[in-house]
């Protein structure tokens, strides 16, 4: 738990400027009037704040779950590691979220310089203002398609990873690589999965914001794929590939590596 939550503030405090770009580039008001490359740490407290026990919960949740979908699985006759790593990393995301989720939203309207979003304290009260759940407002919008975008995520991120692991240990005959290796594994596997969840992370990212550049308010998940699609095409589902991309496979290197160096020397 402890090295999942270092682990976590780790890579989210040092990529923050990449993680920036990239949400400016999915906002509906562009790049430039989201802020361009002014303020590119705006929103880096909200991140850090949540970082810590988004990262632990997932971890906790993972590795508590491995032995108990493990056991099911072989009771429906289900053989093999991905599987259950696979199961075991979508309830560690869906946990996560519960944090992960009120932190992206407060974040991103910072990252994107919306009305009112001058601090962290103002940014939370406006959120909570919001037409939401009771108590909370806005501040879990988006944590439907957030799911949906993290369980595909963890479905291609977690096999590969603990695959490439398995198969560097076994060529070096070995019984567990070293947390520089296993931090190459979390790099290439972040890197892939990322690519392909791009378009769910765009209409995550449209929904946290609230509203299009005419401010007219998103609805749900399936009013942003439309309204996207219609008026400003498909290629906008690919917005912020590149930094996402990069983002992720650096973090990936950081975060397994910091994670498995700390999981090492903590009891």
């Amino acid at each position: 738990m402890i090295a999942g939550g270092l682990a976590g503030t780790s890579v989210d405090v040092a990529l923050f400027p990449i993680d920036t770009v990239k949400t400016r580039l999915q906002s509906p008001d562009g790049f430039w009037k989201s802020g361009g490359f002014r303020g590119i740490y705006r929103g880096i407290g909200a991140a850090a704040t949540g970082s810590a026990p988004g990262a632990s919960l997932f971890f906790t949740t993972y590795e508590s779950m491995k032995p108990i979908v493990g056991e099911k699985l072989k009771k429906f006759g289900v053989e093999g590691d991905a599987p259950v790593h696979m199961i075991s990393a979508c309830f560690g995301e869906i946990a996560a979220c519960m944090v992960r989720v009120p932190t992206e939203v407060v974040k991103s309207r910072m990252q994107t310089n919306q009305t009112g979003a001058t601090s962290l304290s103002s940014t939370i009260r406006l959120v909570v203002n919001e037409q939401g759940l009771p108590i909370f407002g806005g501040l879990y919008s988006g944590y439907g398609i957030t799911i949906m975008r993290e369980i595909p995520f963890a479905l291609i991120q977690f096999p590969l990873y603990e695959w490439g692991k398995k198969q560097w240990a076994k060529s070096l005959g070995v019984e567990e690589v070293s947390p520089e290796k296993a931090a190459t594994c979390g790099s290439i596997s972040g890197g892939i999965a990322a690519a392909f969840t791009t378009p769910l992370d765009v209409v995550k990212t449209r929904l946290m914001l609230g509203k299009d550049t005419n401010g007219k308010l998103y609805k749900n998940a399936f009013d942003v794929v439309q309204r996207v699609a219609s008026e400003e095409g498909p290629k906008t589902f690919l917005s912020g590939i590149q930094p996402r991309v990069m983002w992720i496979s650096i973090g990936g290197f950081v975060f397994f590596g910091a994670y498995e160096g700390f999981k090492s020397i903590l009891p």
